[in-house]
């Protein structure tokens, strides 16, 4: 397995200019190579503080100037607030300005606020999303393609950039919809779901879901490429653990209330933060994920990945207004306490813990 870090480009400190959101996700992404962590992955989410990211691709396309072999991927592409044939042009035009980096996160999205300004139909996202993923498929591989759908409808085209891995880029599913799991299965995509703020459990049961899923196509279970998201956070400082989980909580009431249509703008694009119903205390938080000194979060990382057998566990390391110092001593600690630990557990280097064969581009396998 290995682990990788996600940036959501949260803003939370008003009196933080966007610009220093955005250049310390930068920062994080180069100590991040620097670290051996094997993924970087960028957002998409528009005109709320939930996320500055509004093009994930733009944002690796810098990422890959900066870098020189750490992966990069979007988490993810909204589908269907894109326009397909140039959403394809632009994955190959990344892909191949990262020189083959990149990796491809797909979701149908949840956002009504963001559906309503950007002319889409929330109500028609599962719909799009599945005749949108089917162009991607077809325009990454394919030199022109064209498509007829219930919804969508493509004359042929050819797309005039071509992506350096073959015969696509890695294209990962995010979500918990047991369609994309089957999806995920029938098509050699990669399924990718959430930790949230929810105990790890929860994780475990989407994994058996998955399962169910795989083997309702007929394929084995046992060879599921699992990525997870979790939130971690590596600190000897109670104060810094303190900031980590309100700022989880933080992240989880925004996305509620811009998931349930209960946003209120402040000022501008700034959310209120608001409580959810049946929200879990701090101390309840804090217990869900993952947080503690680098021994306690190796021995619950060692627990996790036996509980749910992660391929891809990509960390958040930053979140809410944890102050970028606190971010990148969590990275440091991370690669240089918690990995030893975790490979001293298990008898064996990161790359064969949960080994399971990741869908690899003719490209990268030739390497």
């Amino acid at each position: 397995m290995d682990f990788g870090i996600f940036n959501l480009l949260q803003h939370r400190d008003r009196t933080k200019p966007p610009i220093s959101v955005i250049a310390e996700a930068l920062e994080h992404t180069k100590l991040a190579e620097e670290l051996g962590f094997s993924r970087a992955w960028f957002a998409e989410h528009h005109f709320s503080n939930y996320s500055l990211c509004p093009s994930p691709l733009i944002f690796c396309t810098q990422v890959a100037a900066v870098t020189s072999s750490i992966r990069i991927g979007s988490a993810v592409l909204i589908l269907p607030l894109h326009a397909p044939a140039r959403l394809i042009a632009e994955i190959a035009l990344v892909d191949a300005l990262s020189n083959g980096r990149l990796d491809v996160g797909v979701g149908s999205g949840y956002q009504h606020y963001e559906f309503e300004r950007l002319g889409a139909d929330i109500e028609q996202n599962k719909a799009v999303f599945n005749e949108m993923l089917d162009m991607v498929d077809m325009g990454l591989r394919e030199p022109y393609f064209s498509y007829k759908g219930k919804v969508l409808d493509q004359p042929q085209t050819a797309i005039n950039i071509r992506s350096i891995q073959t015969p696509r880029p890695p294209i990962w599913i995010a979500g918990a919809d047991p369609n994309s799991h089957r999806r995920c299965a029938r098509d050699g995509y990669i399924p990718f779901i959430s930790g949230g703020i929810e105990s790890p459990q929860g994780i475990r049961k989407i994994r058996d879901q998955i399962e169910h899923c795989y083997q309702e196509e007929g394929k084995d279970p046992s060879i599921i490429p699992l990525g997870v998201l979790r939130f971690v956070c590596v600190s000897d400082d109670p104060s810094v653990l303190e900031c980590y989980v309100n700022g989880a909580r933080f992240q989880k009431r925004i996305a509620m209330s811009l998931r349930h249509r209960r946003e209120m703008m402040v000022d501008d694009y700034m959310v209120e933060e608001n409580s959810f119903p049946n929200e879990p205390s701090l101390d309840q938080v804090a217990e869900n994920i993952v947080v503690g000194n680098a021994e306690k979060v190796a021995e619950r990382l060692c627990w996790e990945i036996e509980l749910y057998g992660p391929r891809h566990m990509n960390i958040y390391f930053a979140v809410g207004d944890m102050p970028s110092s606190a971010v990148m001593n969590s990275m440091e600690q991370f690669a240089t306490k918690v990995v030893p630990k975790i490979e001293s557990y298990f008898g064996k280097p990161l790359s064969k813990i949960c080994d399971i064969p990741m869908p690899v581009p003719t490209f990268l396998a030739a390497e």
